[in-house]
C-alpha cells in the first residue's frame, strides 16, 4: 500500500494527476485567498531578484521578501488549477504554467498575475517554463507538448520535435533548462533528453542509457548537466550533453528538484524528506532524511545564503 501511495504522490507531484475530477469552467476562477496559503502543497519556487517566487495547488503564489522566514499570497491569480512551474527574466517579468495548459504572466515581480494562454479542451498541463530574457521563452509538458514564444507570452507557437522510432507513444517532457552556452535541455522519460544546440530552433534526442525518468535537470556554473527522477537516479554529462555517466546517490527516493547554491555545492531534494549533497560536482552524493518524511518539491537558495524547502505540506522547516 505504501509503494502505492507514494506513486501516486509522484505522479501529484509531477503535475501529472489530480486529487480529484476538475470541472474546465472552473480554472477561469481566481485563486482563493487561504488563511494559511503557507500550507497549500507547492511545487516549484525560484528567484525573481531578492524576492522568493513559489506556485503549487490551486493557483496558489506564494511570496516572500524577508529570505524565506515569512511568505503571503500574491495579490492577483486568475486561475484555481495547480500552478507546476515558474521561471523570471528578471526582478519583475515573470512566468508560470499548469493545469488546463495555462501560462500566467506577471509584470510586477509575483504580485499580480495575467493569463496569456490556457486549454480547456484537454488536460494537457504544462510541466515546465524557461525565459531566456523578457521576450523569449518555452513551455513544456504532457505528451510532448513544447510552445514557444518571441513575444513575451502574448502568442505561443507550438513546436514538434523530432520522431523516435523507438518511441511508442509522445515522450512527457518534464524539465526545460539552459546552460551558460545558452543551449537548451529537456528533461524527459525513458532516460532521454532533448537537446537543441541552436537556440530551440532544432532539437535532438539523447539517450543517456538509464530506463527511467528524469523529474528535474540543471546546469552547473561551469556548464556540467545533472538529470534526476526516479529512485534517487541523478545523471552527469561535461561534455555538452553528448555522453552521460550515473551519479553515486545512496538512497532511492525520487528526486524532484535540483539547485548549486553560490558555494558550488549541489543540492538535491525528492520523496521521503530527502537531501542529497554533492561537493564535487554532482558526481558523488550524500544524503540527509527528515523525521517527518514529507515530500519535498522544490529548493531554492535565498540572497542571504538560506537553503528555503518547499514540499506536498508548503512550506518546509529547515533541517
Amino acid at each position: 500500500m505504501k509503494t502505492i501511495l507514494w506513486a501516486l504522490l509522484l505522479a501529484l507531484v509531477a503535475g501529472i494527476a489530480q486529487a480529484e475530477p476538475v470541472v474546465p469552467q472552473l480554472q477561469r476562477q481566481p485563486a482563493e485567498r487561504l488563511a494559511t496559503p503557507a500550507r497549500e502543497r507547492m511545487l516549484a519556487a525560484t528567484r525573481a531578484g531578492e524576492r522568493l517566487v513559489a506556485v503549487g495547488d490551486h493557483g496558489v503564489v506564494l511570496l516572500s521578501d524577508d529570505q524565506g522566514r515569512s511568505f503571503r499570497q500574491a495579490r492577483e491569480v486568475p486561475v484555481r488549477s495547480a500552478l507546476t512551474a515558474v521561471s523570471f527574466a528578471d526582478a519583475q517579468h515573470g512566468w508560470a504554467v499548469g493545469h488546463w495548459g495555462v501560462v500566467l504572466h506577471t509584470r510586477d515581480g509575483g504580485e499580480h498575475w495575467t493569463l496569456q494562454r490556457s486549454d480547456t479542451r484537454v488536460d494537457q498541463p504544462l510541466f515546465s517554463v524557461h525565459f531566456k530574457d523578457a521576450r523569449e521563452g518555452w513551455a513544456v509538458g504532457l505528451w510532448a507538448l513544447m510552445l514557444h514564444t518571441l513575444d513575451g507570452g502574448a502568442t505561443w507557437t507550438p513546436v514538434a520535435l523530432p520522431a523516435d522510432g523507438s518511441q511508442r507513444m509522445a515522450r512527457n517532457l518534464y524539465a526545460i533548462f539552459a546552460d551558460p552556452a545558452g543551449r537548451l535541455f529537456i528533461a524527459a522519460e525513458q532516460g532521454h533528453v532533448a537537446r537543441s544546440a541552436d537556440g530551440g530552433r532544432s532539437w535532438d534526442w539523447i539517450d543517456t542509457g538509464y530506463a527511467g525518468s528524469f523529474w528535474t535537470g540543471l546546469a552547473l556554473h561551469d556548464g556540467t548537466l545533472l538529470v534526476a527522477g526516479l529512485r534517487g537516479t541523478v545523471y552527469r554529462s561535461s561534455d555538452g550533453g553528448r555522453r552521460w555517466q550515473p551519479a553515486q546517490t545512496p538512497l532511492h527516493s525520487s528526486l524532484t528538484s535540483l539547485l548549486q547554491d553560490r558555494d558550488g555545492r549541489v543540492l538535491a531534494v525528492g520523496l521521503d524528506g530527502v537531501l542529497l549533497q554533492s561537493d564535487d560536482g554532482g558526481r558523488h552524493f550524500a544524503s540527509r532524511q527528515r523525521a517527518d518524511r514529507v515530500a519535498l518539491t522544490a529548493v531554492v537558495q535565498a540572497g542571504d545564503g538560506r537553503t528555503v524547502l518547499f514540499s506536498a505540506r508548503g512550506v518546509a522547516p529547515p533541517y
